[in-house]
């Protein structure tokens, strides 16, 4: 399985972005998808997963500005993101797993660079 992100960048604060996620072969064997980030000197942390069936989780933190989901027919998950922070800014990495997780990390994406700076 691979994963590919995009739609990371640079964003005023406030700003939206939508990252995407496609994977490719064998993506049918996908159950979940998830998206963590990574800032500089912090650990990896789990920001949103959605599974196969739909069911999905948003981190607390974040759960009142950024929502998860995904298109099973294009392979690909989504993260929306909105009212962006400087304290969102770092690496967003896609996950992907065989089994139906709220934390999948069996295979990541190269991950895509946020960054919110005025």
């Amino acid at each position: 399985v691979q994963l590919v992100e995009s739609g990371g960048g640079l964003v005023q604060p406030g700003g939206s972005l939508t990252l995407s996620c496609v994977a490719s072969g064998m993506y049918f064997a996908i159950n979940a998808m998830g998206w963590y980030r990574q800032a500089p000197g912090k650990e990896r942390e789990l920001v949103a997963a959605i599974t196969s069936g739909g069911r999905s989780n948003v981190a607390d933190l974040v759960k009142d500005r950024f929502s998860v989901f995904k298109n099973n027919a294009a392979n690909t998950a989504y993260l929306q993101m909105n009212n962006l922070k400087p304290d969102d800014s770092a690496i967003y990495y896609c996950s992907g797993s065989y089994e139906y997780t709220l934390t999948p990390s069996d295979f990541w994406g190269q991950g895509t660079q946020v960054t919110v700076s005025s």
